[in-house]
């Protein structure tokens, strides 16, 4: 027991291990910024640490651009993250060697308010984080027509606050708001389409993108608080946090499973929505719909294909002659569920029949013998199905 409750830590700390971090660092570079900004006036700031700053932000963006490049492994999400790092680190060299030779103020750090042009400059990081999980929900979207339209109210705002005798900055510090709710929109068909199409949803957790939006809501939260009141320490505070969230998006596109890897073709996700197409067109008549049921049911029972932790829709293709989209309409009419919860069902009556015969079974052998990828998700799928934990159904069956 003692080992397992350690592997549980562990594959918590593996799951959880970049938001503790972010908690960490968002309290200590507040911390830091505050009293650091004591003891560093303005004049400092502008000279000595703005160049710091710039050089150690391009450096990490450059070179996370390398690693990310390096590793793309044919991911079309990596490549767009690549290509922001890159941009990112580029504009911070290029405004470098604008101070440099000409000095450029751009972060006015005595003033009451950020300037448009600082604002703009904000929302610009505040839009290419949500890029990220935009990509992720729905990938293939984000062609240079999409990323117009969402840079061009951006631009609309700040032209808007040049010409018009009004305070425009809290419209313009928002406006990332507006597609981060956008983004979070799309999330439940997100979590349909990957029910529909894998038979595990541990390395497709709607959870992390969750986290990942609370994140820039919170780092978003501290922007426009810092719009609206004055001195340098906001300038320490979101400098630190362009770095760490540029190491943070790195982090998780590289370590965390991307459930498109194993497609030739994202395209089929687009323009998908959460409900089925009403038309039977595809799935035959309802004579060749319950053979296909027969063969479909035969096949689980004899081959077992349940019980590989890789098992996922288009596998079926083997013994059905239909599409992804009709074999999934196909399973959503014949049993009234998902891909997903199909095969959960399968891999606990095994589990059921494996309790049932060895009960003194460790639960990671029986998670690992029917399909399951750990132990945590067996006990979650298995407690969701039936009520009980594993053990406490095998006690009640001794």
């Amino acid at each position: 027991m003692k080992t397992a409750h350690s592997s549980d830590i562990l594959q918590l700390w593996r799951d959880y291990r970049s938001e503790v971090l972010f908690g960490l660092v968002l309290v200590l570079i507040n911390g830091a910024s505050t009293y650091l900004s004591q003891f560093i006036d303005d004049y400092k700031f502008d000279v000595l640490f703005t160049p710091m700053f710039n050089i150690a932000t391009s450096v990490v963006a450059i070179s996370s651009a390398w690693l990310i490049f390096r590793h793309t492994e044919g991911i079309r999400l990596r490549r767009i993250w690549g290509y922001v790092l890159l941009a990112w680190g580029i504009g911070d060299l290029a405004y470098l060697i604008c101070y440099l030779v000409a000095p450029l103020q751009v972060m006015n750090m005595g003033a009451e308010h950020l300037s448009v042009h600082e604002l703009l400059i904000g929302n610009l990081l505040g839009w290419v984080m949500v890029l990220y999980p935009t990509e992720t929900l729905r990938p293939g979207w984000l062609t240079p027509k999409t990323i117009a339209w969402q840079l061009l109210p951006m631009i609309a705002l700040v032209f808007l606050d040049y010409i018009v005798p009004l305070n425009l900055w809290p419209l313009i510090a928002l406006y990332p708001y507006a597609l981060l709710v956008i983004t979070l929109m799309h999330i439940r068909a997100y979590r349909v389409w990957c029910e529909n199409n894998y038979s595990s949803m541990d390395n497709i957790d709607v959870q992390w993108i969750i986290r990942y939006c609370i994140m820039l809501l919170i780092i978003g939260a501290n922007y426009v608080y810092i719009c609206s009141g004055h001195g340098h320490a906001r300038g320490f505070t979101q400098q630190w946090f362009v770095i760490f969230m540029l190491i943070y998006g790195t982090d998780q596109i590289l370590f965390r499973k991307n459930p498109w890897q194993e497609q030739s073709d994202s395209s089929d996700f687009n323009g998908l929505s959460v409900e089925q197409s009403d038309s039977a067109d595809g799935l035959a008549d309802e004579a060749s719909q319950s053979e296909y049921v027969r063969v479909l049911e035969s096949w689980m029972e004899q081959q077992k294909p349940y019980l590989r932790q890789d098992f996922q829709l288009m596998d079926l293709r083997e013994i059905l002659p239909m599409n992804r989209t009709y074999l999934s309409q196909f399973i959503n009419d014949s049993y009234g569920c998902t891909f997903y919860q199909f095969v959960n069902r399968y891999r606990i009556e095994e589990a059921k029949h494996l309790l049932r015969k060895s009960p003194e079974r460790k639960l990671e052998d029986i998670a690992d013998a029917c399909g399951f990828s750990s132990r945590i998700s067996f006990t979650r799928t298995f407690t969701q199905e039936t009520g009980l934990s594993p053990r406490e159904w095998g006690k009640g069956k001794k």
